[in-house]
């Protein structure tokens, strides 16, 4: 693929090259089949399994360095765009941020609209790069509850010093009474406060020990087809004061600090250059504290818009899974990168698995969600065809108030994706 396309389109303002500026594209589209949480109803009516279409991604992004010292990034796009969305709303800006090198290359100080996040490192993600279908969701923890779609107003540290990758930010959240996934009423159980919002902190490091990544932007990318030799390992942390709060058995409201940290690894690199054959991997051990009983239920896009009374599960409508809280958190990925024009002028493949499993408090069983699928790499990410089975856990509410597995559902996706 020429290197002028898969970069995206670039125009130089300098003969040295040295200043630019930038035009990327992503659109992802999804079709699905997708076998219903129990109780699943769309529109009133009682779904046991939903097929639908639609826009999961959407992005434009402007960047460029405008002087030697001087980067700005915009990014404007709209997320899960289907058949229950409303129409003509939903695109808005993700990013606007600007900063200024004061000492290069180890040392930038940025402003704006930012998802220089933490704790760790898919917290912010490059898109049109990620290995499987999706993301490794419960990273991003806080995601349109107090952020707008993992942005915040803030300001930001960045560079490297030597091998160590850092970022470090602080920002103001939103406040969560305008959130799209508004938190749930107070109770014993622990939700996001709706105070007046503290600042939050967010830091993560990373020790690069093979090739340097760049860190022009806040995503970080999933994979790199071979085009790199990189092992990192990392950690970082969030924290925010008074983000939390719950009833006692008294009936006092406990406000308490919203504390995550995390330490990852990541394994990118060649296996034969002259087949063009690659390995991804990635790994980590997540430690989430949101408080007594903290748990969100988050469903990718959700197919289903309603649960009937009495017949649905404590996941709730669609394709619900309890994937954040209070707890422990594993998580691994792996993808293998094909020989290169195994099918011709058509690209080639790359086989994936990803997998979750979480010890939250407030359940009773290990939740463990999986998925398995490939890539067809026609031009790289710039065409992109995916295939993705999930595997998904049901959790149901018992007599005794236990929360237990009970049955598992699966979701079947095909991903058309392009981008520059």
């Amino acid at each position: 693929m020429p290197p002028g396309i898969r970069d995206g389109l670039k125009t130089y303002l300098s003969p040295d090259s040295v200043t630019y500026l930038k035009l990327n594209f992503l659109a992802q589209t999804w079709v699905r089949l997708n076998e219903s949480n129990p109780g699943t109803t769309v529109n009133g009516e009682l779904e046991s399994q939903t097929v639908d279409m639609g826009i999961r991604r959407l992005r434009l992004v402007l960047s460029g360095q405008l002087t030697p010292r001087l980067y700005v990034f915009l990014q404007f796009g709209q997320n899960n765009f289907s058949y229950l969305s409303p129409r003509k709303t939903g695109a808005f800006f993700h990013d606007a941020t600007a900063d200024y090198a004061l000492i290069k290359k180890h040392l930038s100080l940025g402003v704006g609209l930012n998802g220089w996040n933490g704790p760790s490192r898919f917290a912010n993600s490059s898109t049109a790069s990620i290995l499987g279908l999706d993301l490794p969701i419960f990273q991003e923890a806080t995601n349109d509850v107090n952020d707008q779609f993992l942005r915040r107003m803030g300001g930001y540290a960045k560079g490297k010093l030597g091998k160590l990758d850092y970022r470090l930010a602080v920002g103001q959240p939103f406040t969560t009474q305008t959130a799209t996934a508004v938190p749930e009423p107070i109770s014993r159980n622990s939700t996001y406060s709706t105070r007046n919002p503290r600042a939050v902190v967010h830091s993560y490091l990373m020790y690069q020990f093979l090739d340097s990544e760049s860190n022009a932007g806040a995503g970080n990318v999933g994979s790199y087809l071979g085009r790199k030799r990189i092992f990192n390992i990392g950690a970082g942390l969030v924290h925010q004061g008074r983000a939390m709060w719950h009833r006692s058995a008294a009936g006092d409201t406990i406000t308490q600090a919203m504390n995550l940290w995390a330490v990852d690894v990541f394994y990118d690199t060649p296996l034969n250059q002259a087949t063009g054959t690659a390995l991804t991997a990635y790994g980590g051990y997540y430690h989430y504290d949101f408080g007594p009983g903290y748990i969100r239920n988050v469903g990718p896009m959700n197919p289903a818009n309603g649960v009937k009374a009495g017949q649905g599960s404590f996941n709730g409508a669609g394709n619900n899974v309890p994937l954040l809280g209070t707890g422990n958190i594993l998580y691994a990925q792996a993808g293998y990168l094909l020989r290169r024009n195994l099918l011709g002028g058509l690209g080639t493949l790359q086989p994936y698995a990803q997998g979750q499993w979480s010890n939250y408090d407030r359940l009773a069983d290990p939740m463990m969600v999986w998925n398995v699928g490939i890539n067809w790499l026609i031009l790289g990410n710039l065409s992109k065809l995916s295939v993705n089975y999930q595997n998904r856990p049901i959790f149901t509410t018992q007599p005794n108030g236990d929360i237990t597995a009970t049955s598992r559902r699966g979701e079947y996706v095909l991903q058309y994706q392009v981008a520059f």
